[in-house]
């Protein structure tokens, strides 16, 4: 599946990164860093990634 992050609106939360941390991290910087392209055995922790975006900048392809 494929992971689009809209970066403009991506505030940096990091909500992401506690729901699928295999697929989502937060640089040293505090900045998201993700993978484009995750496997779709972890289609149900991108979900709840996207989910618990609090700005929704989150979409899934795929």
């Amino acid at each position: 599946m494929k992971i689009i992050v809209d970066l403009n609106l991506c505030q940096d939360h990091g909500q992401c990164a506690i729901a699928a941390p295999a697929v989502f991290r937060m640089t040293d910087e505090g900045k998201l860093e993700y993978e484009e392209i995750a496997d779709e055995a972890r289609r149900a922790e991108v979900e709840e990634a996207a989910d618990v975006c609090p700005v929704q900048a989150i979409l899934i392809e795929g």
